[in-house]
């Protein structure tokens, strides 16, 4: 059988251990087969975002098309997304897969807290939100985007994410139109070393749906591996270092 084809249109974490460059690796080690459509180049390491260049709507545009018409895509999973003009053409091509599942992650600050989208940008993600299949904001970004009552607003699923909240648990929500569908409660893992962990759940769920799981067994899998790669933190770096690779984890998920 075939791998799952995982397009990931986010950005370049030049340190590794976000973006583009975990997204790859997440979809990998669970047995996808990842593409991309590279939004921004970033110079980045573990203390934060030193330099963004985005790319231009047009050649980002283009990445999708030459993914899509050739190879083919079983899921989509949307990152940093570089400007409004992007997220709103990225919305509009999208748009056009027939049942092709989407998870959006809205991506406005990294670990770091270098912030990664301005307000047009923010603005724009509705258009985003109003295709993707389940959008995996953290405390934050839920707060800035309207809170629980943007699954209903746009018809779609919400993984609230509880990483930023304080205490020794943390609790991530399933939200739907219809209200809150399954929560999931654990310790929390205490390491610095844990940048790339959103970048790394949304492809998880997103390589589990391009596999043809259900949104909670995909949602479930891809819990589970941030765990693991939090506890094998290589501790590279001076501030938030990158999460490690449970090798073989597809082989017993």
């Amino acid at each position: 059988m075939k791998p799952a084809r995982i397009l990931i249109i986010a950005g370049s974490d030049s340190g590794g251990g976000a973006g583009i460059q975990a997204d790859l690796k997440t979809v990998t080690m669970l047995g996808g087969f990842g593409m991309t459509a590279i939004t921004a180049i970033t110079a980045q390491n573990t203390l934060g975002v030193q330099a963004v260049h985005p790319i231009p709507t047009d050649m980002v545009l283009a990445q999708i098309g030459s993914c899509i018409s050739d190879i083919g895509v079983d899921a989509v999973k949307i990152g940093m997304i570089g400007s409004a003009d992007t997220a709103i053409a990225v919305a509009e091509r999208l748009a056009a897969l027939d049942n092709v599942p989407i998870v959006f992650d809205p991506v406005m600050v990294a670990t770091s807290g270098s912030l990664l989208a301005d307000d047009a940008t923010i603005a724009a993600f509705e258009r985003l939100m109003a295709i993707a299949t389940v959008v995996t904001p953290n405390i934050p970004e839920l707060a800035a985007l309207g809170g629980d009552s943007i699954a209903v607003r746009f018809g779609t699923h919400v993984l609230a994410k509880g990483g930023h909240g304080e205490g020794p648990m943390l609790t991530d929500r399933l939200l739907g139109p219809d209200g809150l569908l399954k929560a999931w409660s654990n310790s929390r893992i205490d390491t610095p070393h844990s940048h790339g962990t959103g970048c790394t759940l949304a492809s998880a769920i997103a390589t589990g749906l391009g596999q043809q799981l259900d949104l909670v067994p995909s949602i479930e899998r891809a819990r589970q591996y941030v765990r693991e790669a939090l506890a094998l933190a290589p501790g590279f770096g001076s501030g938030h270092g990158p999460m490690g690779a449970p090798l073989g984890f597809h082989a017993h998920a």
